[in-house]
């Protein structure tokens, strides 16, 4: 059994991208078929045994913290890591979890939905001081490739990152293992004190310490827009069977029919 059972979730940016129309509540709780966009998240990874999940907060985390609370499964610790320097990179906000957990961790963003399985591919590596970051080969298949986060590779080594790369082999797909080591390779790669998360693991790619995953089949998906929403929805609605007018239910707070439904995470395993 993999020791690692605490997580980091970044989710301290405003989300400015889809706070427009409809969307006026923090990112972590717009609608998802019913549901808030964090809860996926946070059911995904306790479902991979992660025991103890550091929510990075700071853009109104006077709202979001208590619905937070609620929204966290049975059986986890939640804490919250406050980062008051929220409108910086999120390398800051990974950074502001340094003091927190205390092995290596699972960290992922409060706006990614993605199948547990992804997670329990990066718990099954050897980690020793090794990033891993699970990528997307499946270049064809991603929505709004433009804005995604490409990786370049040689075999499982990861030897760039960054979302203006024009040879690429692989989409960063937002989930990692990540040793303590990370923290210290952010440090090092701050500019006018501020660095983004890639900026950490171009660092530990330099060393030869960041790999890249293949999640194979494995589906996942960014939401920074609403037609990224969108997308994420219709892609959610497919794998639980659900039709326009369960959607509908769903919107107006019905009951959801069927055990699918009621259990989406395990319905996209």
């Amino acid at each position: 059994m993999n020791a690692v059972t605490d997580a980091v979730v970044l989710m301290a940016g405003a989300g400015s991208r889809l706070r427009v129309g409809e969307h006026k509540v923090v990112k972590p709780l717009v609608p998802l078929l019913g549901r808030s966009l964090v809860s996926y998240t946070l059911d995904a990874l306790a479902r991979c045994g992660i025991k103890r999940i550091f929510a990075v907060v700071g853009f109104e985390k006077e709202i979001l913290t208590p619905q937070l609370q609620k929204l966290c499964p049975p059986g986890i610790e939640l804490r919250f890591v406050e980062n008051p320097e929220w409108k910086k990179q999120n390398g800051i906000s990974v950074l502001a979890a340094a003091s927190h957990v205390s092995g290596s961790f699972v960290l992922t963003m409060a706006d990614h939905l993605f199948e547990p399985a992804i997670v329990d591919l990066l718990l099954r590596q050897h980690i020793n001081d090794d990033l891993f970051l699970a990528v997307d080969r499946k270049i064809d298949k991603i929505f709004d490739i433009a804005d995604a986060m490409k990786v370049k590779t040689r075999g499982d080594r990861i030897i760039a990152i960054a979302k203006d790369l024009t040879e690429y082999d692989a989409i960063d797909t937002g989930v990692f293992l990540c040793p303590p080591v990370l923290f210290r390779h952010l440090e090092s790669a701050k500019q006018n004190d501020d660095c983004s998360l890639a900026d950490g693991v171009r660092a530990m790619a330099a060393v030869g310490h960041a790999r890249a995953i293949d999640i194979g089949a494995g589906w996942w998906q960014d939401v920074d827009t609403p037609e990224m929403l969108a997308a994420g929805e219709n892609q959610l609605r497919s794998r639980l069977g659900l039709t326009v007018s369960d959607r509908t239910k769903d919107e107006a707070g019905e009951r959801n029919r069927g055990p699918q439904v009621k259990d989406p995470i395990r319905a996209i395993e």
